[in-house]
């Protein structure tokens, strides 16, 4: 049900859809029911081992299964929502896309024998300068619906090397090289690890953690994503 005090600031401060900029419905959270429904899904939890994503790591890291929710192209409507996230003080909209992905794909087995959940680190300035790790907040979402704990503590990102965002695939490689360390591993001998990022480009800071974290005993690790670039 919804309660009078939440119609009532609803009506006094106007919450907007992120990613139309249209009113939303009291029952509607960061997506209005439109964009919500035209959302670019890429529907890979239809086969989590060989989609376009998960193809993208072959020969490079030894991985268990890789999804994204929809499709990102960085001028389109679809991407405010992860500008917003980033870039515009909004970590609730994380949480609410997280609660979004995992509902969307729990009947893809993607949870199915998963132990934990590892949010992508930020390096430490970074996540002062922005107040919040965005991917601990799709993270927060998905643990929500799924129950999953989530280790934040098990590796962290030593330093930041700028942003990825205008890096060609060479340089985007470089610029993760050797920026993580794996702190905690013996907290996750022998469990399957679903690390969470906003959004793969290259996939290069995947590689970069995930190659770090495979210095643990016996692990496993999938990846879930926000957005995935098209190539």
């Amino acid at each position: 049900m919804i309660s009078f005090w939440s119609r009532l600031l609803d009506l006094i401060s106007p919450r907007l859809c992120v990613v139309c900029g249209e009113r939303l419905a009291v029952t509607e959270e960061t997506l209005c029911s439109k964009c919500y429904l035209h959302l670019p899904r890429t529907d890979f939890g239809r086969d989590l081992y060989e989609n376009v994503m998960a193809k993208l790591f072959w020969g490079q890291i030894v991985l268990e299964k890789a999804t994204a929710l929809f499709y990102y192209e960085p001028h389109a409507e679809t991407a405010n929502i992860l500008y917003e996230l980033k870039y515009k003080n909004h970590p609730e909209i994380g949480v609410v896309m997280g609660r979004m992905m995992a509902m969307e794909l729990m009947r893809s087995g993607l949870f199915d024998d998963i132990d934990v959940l590892v949010p992508i680190p930020l390096a430490k300035k970074r996540e002062r300068e922005r107040g919040y790790n965005q991917s601990m907040m799709l993270a927060k979402g998905v643990s929500e619906v799924t129950s999953l704990p989530i280790a934040d503590k098990v590796i962290r990102r030593t330093k930041f090397a700028g942003s990825q965002t205008q890096r060609g695939r060479w340089e985007r490689n470089e610029n993760v090289e050797d920026v993580f360390e794996l702190t905690d591993g013996n907290s996750i001998n022998g469990k399957h690890l679903l690390l969470i990022d906003d959004v793969v480009t290259t996939g290069a800071t995947i590689i970069a953690c995930a190659k770090e974290i495979q210095k643990a005993s016996n692990v496993k690790i999938s990846v879930l994503a926000l957005g995935f670039a098209k190539s």
